[in-house]
């Protein structure tokens, strides 16, 4: 099976995550999207991070009725910082019968050249790119390269960051986000 892997802190999960996510279900020759929620980054100020069963549980709901896309929590017992590389070696080898592929906003194909043996990446893996408006030029080698498949998905310019914002500022955020994970978020009082 061809699988997805779209990383991400998803905190939390919301409506752009799952268009994305749902357009390469439909659209690409991605049979399966795994959501691969990345836990906390010990370089990384955690206030304002939830726990990561929070986040899976998140994620959880907001895929439930879609039958392509589905939570993962394998970077959870990894060895922490995760890099992309270590995660896919260990897929890999746990589950030889499927061919991983990364998904990635151009934004984040703009600093790929500095990510930890990005050319190991590119020799191995595909690499499916959704547009990003985002500063900053995509390095030359990356042009017109193989394994990196650019898809013609909406643009979504919501981040999580404005959502948890609007959140601790008393703003209705409830249509960036699946019902589910609405209701979530409002029982457990997060981001207040």
């Amino acid at each position: 099976m061809k699988i997805g892997l779209y990383f991400g802190t998803f905190n939390p999960i919301h409506i752009g995550h799952l268009a994305i996510a749902n357009h390469l279900a439909e659209y690409s020759d991605l049979e399966k999207i795994w959501m691969v929620i990345t836990p906390h980054n010990p370089f990384k100020k955690k206030s304002s991070l939830l726990d990561n069963n929070h986040r899976y549980q998140m994620v959880l709901e907001a895929v439930e009725s879609y039958d392509k896309i589905e939570p993962s929590t394998i970077e959870f017992n990894l060895p922490q910082p995760n890099y992309t590389i270590n995660t896919l070696a260990y897929l890999e080898e746990k589950y030889p019968q499927h061919e991983f592929c990364l998904i990635m906003g151009e934004d984040n194909l703009k600093s790929l050249h500095k990510w930890k043996n990005h050319d190991v990446i590119l020799e191995r893996y595909h690499i499916y790119v959704y547009p990003r408006i985002s500063e900053g030029q995509i390095e030359t080698q990356f042009d017109n390269h193989p394994k990196i498949h650019r898809v013609k998905a909406p643009i979504m310019e919501i981040s999580s960051t404005m959502i948890r914002n609007g959140i601790a500022l008393g703003k209705s955020i409830r249509p960036l986000l699946p019902p589910e994970v609405y209701t979530y978020i409002d029982q457990m009082n997060f981001y207040r």
